[in-house]
């Protein structure tokens, strides 16, 4: 009888409807569309935000391939750490909201999901939605002090790593501080050629591969990772070089019309195929590898 009772307290609660969600899921959009529309009109309008609404469509995209674990998990709700992280969560939500400071706003959603997952269904259905809830860190905006920072880095290196190439190869090519002089004409590599946005995107386009290819030899998945930076450096560089060139041959109007926007994303897609390029190459090196061993 003990043995009994035993595996009856033991016994898993069966998962419950899906109309149990229906509450939750109206909460949500209750509190999140408003932040979301304030952020179309404000923040995502940046350009070193502009692929927030993208990762909120990839986010909304990966749960909904992920609904059946909403449903079929059995129910075994973590109180404490549930109504501690969903409490956390919605006070620094308010915070945010309230003084108007985005990168709060938007980081305390996932504390906030955390929570309901865990109340609802427990520590299977956090397992379950790792990666949407990991992939949301890139739809938080950074704060203004730290894009200055990373801007300002990035636009000294690309500057010079360009200046340097170009003049080895001949051109009456100099630089002072982030503006290039190449002839007659003076270009300012302003913050939108950092290159920050192009990493955050190639990053998230990156990782999203990763996990979607689900790769089971970390040591291709971690040299995928650290690959990812380096690639968006060097487009970045291609980029600026190529727009100083076009500059240097056909003038100031050409520079500065349509080759300055199509070169971003042509560059952007350039860096996606050399991380490809970068994939296969590993895919055939630890194939040979296993096949000699």
């Amino acid at each position: 009888m003990s043995n009994l009772a035993a595996s009856m307290s033991e016994k898993k609660i069966p998962p419950s409807g899906w109309w149990l969600w229906l509450p939750v899921a109206a909460g949500l959009l209750a509190v999140c569309l408003p932040s979301f529309f304030h952020l179309a009109r404000t923040t995502w309008q940046n350009e070193d935000n502009s692929h927030g609404p993208i990762i909120l469509a990839v986010v909304c995209w990966l749960i909904w391939q992920k609904r059946h674990a909403l449903i079929n998990t059995p129910h075994q709700p973590i109180a404490i750490p549930g109504w501690g992280l969903l409490l956390l969560g919605t006070l620094a939500f308010i915070v945010g909201r309230s003084q108007r400071i985005d990168t709060l706003e938007v980081a305390a959603l996932i504390p906030m999901l955390i929570g309901i997952l865990l109340l609802m269904r427990g520590w299977a259905a956090l397992r379950a939605f790792w990666f949407p809830l990991l992939f949301m860190l890139f739809m938080i905006p950074l704060p203004g002090l730290v894009v200055e920072i990373i801007t300002g880095t990035l636009k000294q290196q690309v500057s010079g790593v360009a200046e340097n190439l170009l003049y080895d190869v001949g051109y009456p090519i100099a630089r002072s501080g982030v503006i290039l002089s190449i002839g007659q004409y003076k270009l300012l590599v302003a913050d939108a050629c950092s290159g920050l946005n192009s990493m955050f995107s190639l990053s998230a386009l990156g990782l999203l591969y990763l996990y979607l290819m689900r790769y089971r030899n970390w040591l291709h998945v971690c040299l995928m990772l650290l690959a990812i930076l380096p690639i968006a450096f060097v487009a970045n560089v291609v980029r600026v070089m190529t727009l100083v060139l076009i500059t240097y041959y056909f003038g100031d109007q050409a520079g500065q019309g349509f080759a300055h926007m199509a070169a971003g994303m042509v560059l952007f897609m350039i860096a996606l195929l050399m991380l490809l390029a970068f994939d296969k190459l590993l895919l055939i090196i630890f194939f040979r590898a296993g096949s000699s061993s």
